[in-house]
């Protein structure tokens, strides 16, 4: 892949580990990872739209993708995604975003959560996941995400979100104005009196 040095998400992601057996392994864990990151910027929703947008585009990403077996199916996108590590992946992501944004002082980052569509699972008795994200307006990227716990709610999920941008890149998440959440500017002074680590 020919990108700025530093910004390659083959350099970002190699760290990830491949949770799949080797006997198993038809595609590789990076063309995974950039097909469903692809597919997901371009509008994307669910594995079936990623595996035809991937098939759209084939022949574009046989321009930087090995892609030994073509385009992985719908289930093969589902299992993968299912087994990783999601911390591990959201490291990836969020060093890969931060690498190839410029983020400015002032710059405004918009805090907001969302309940993922169709995440739930009534038959295990799953409710719908919900995530907070951080969205760097000025570049029209998601600087980051976090999974809001089962039990808990948005406003206890932003100080976590806040915390890895800074330990990312210092000074990129300011206070601002959040989706209308009135006690988030209590739960953000805590976080600017609070030790750092903590």
């Amino acid at each position: 892949m020919d990108e700025q040095p530093g910004t390659s998400i083959e350099r970002h992601f190699a760290d990830l580990q491949d949770p799949r057996v080797e006997r198993t392994k038809r595609h590789k864990l990076l063309d995974i990872v950039v097909l469903a990151i692809c597919g997901v910027i371009c509008g994307a929703d669910d594995w079936v739209s990623i595996q035809e947008f991937g098939e759209a585009k084939l022949e574009w990403f046989q321009g930087f993708l090995e892609l030994p077996n073509g385009i992985p199916s719908h289930d093969t996108f589902g299992r993968v995604f299912g087994r990783l590590d999601p911390d591990q992946f959201q490291t990836c992501f969020t060093n890969w975003i931060l690498s190839v944004s410029e983020v400015t002082k002032g710059q405004v980052i918009a805090i907001d959560g969302k309940t993922l569509r169709r995440s739930h699972d009534k038959t295990l008795g799953k409710g719908a996941i919900v995530m907070v994200s951080a969205w760097a307006t000025a570049n029209h990227l998601v600087l980051g995400q976090v999974k809001v716990d089962d039990k808990s709610n948005e406003i206890k999920a932003v100080p976590e979100l806040l915390r890895a941008l800074r330990a990312g890149k210092s000074g990129l998440a300011q206070r601002e104005p959040i989706d209308g959440l009135d006690r988030l500017r209590r739960v953000l002074d805590s976080l600017d009196h609070a030790e750092p680590g903590t």
